[in-house]
C-alpha cells in the first residue's frame, strides 16, 4: 500500500494508475467504516433515552437528540457520496472533473476523496453561486 508522500512523488504521467485507485479505495473503505461506527454510536444513544424529572433537563435531551439526527443525517448523506465515488473508482471515472474532464490532482482529492470537481470548476461553481444569492 501506498504512503501519502509515495502517492504524491509519483510523475503525473501516472495519474490514477492501478496503485493510486487502490489507494483511494482504502482511502474510502476505511471513511466508510468511521462513519458507520459514528451512525452506530448516534443510534445507540439515541435508543437509550433519558428521563429527566426536570422539563429543562428533559428539553436539552431532547434538543440533543435532534442535532444527533441532524448528525446522522449528513453523514448518511456522506456515506452515499463516498459509495457512489467508490463505484467511480470501479467504472475508471475516478479523479476526473465530472464537467471538464480535466485531473482533478492528488493533493485535493487526498483532502476531500469524494471530490468530484477540479478546484477551477468549483471555484467557478461557487463563483455562480454566490453571484446568484447576490442577484435575489
Amino acid at each position: 500500500m501506498l504512503t501519502e508522500e509515495q502517492l504524491l512523488s509519483m510523475p503525473d504521467e501516472e495519474y490514477m494508475n492501478e496503485e493510486q485507485l487502490e489507494f483511494f479505495r482504502h482511502l474510502l473503505n476505511r471513511n466508510m467504516e468511521e462513519l458507520n461506527e459514528q451512525l452506530e454510536n448516534i443510534r445507540v444513544f439515541i435508543g437509550e433515552p433519558e428521563r429527566q424529572a426536570d422539563e429543562l433537563d428533559q428539553a436539552l435531551s431532547e434538543e440533543d437528540n435532534r442535532n444527533r439526527l441532524r448528525m446522522a443525517d449528513r453523514i448518511t448523506k456522506l456515506k452515499r457520496k463516498v459509495i457512489k465515488t467508490l463505484n467511480n473508482i470501479d467504472d475508471g471515472d475516478y479523479g476526473y472533473c465530472k464537467v471538464s474532464g480535466e485531473p482533478i490532482g492528488l493533493r485535493r482529492l487526498l483532502i476531500r476523496p469524494t471530490a468530484e470537481l477540479c478546484a477551477e470548476e468549483k471555484a467557478r461553481q461557487e463563483s455562480r453561486e454566490h453571484h446568484f444569492i447576490k442577484v435575489r
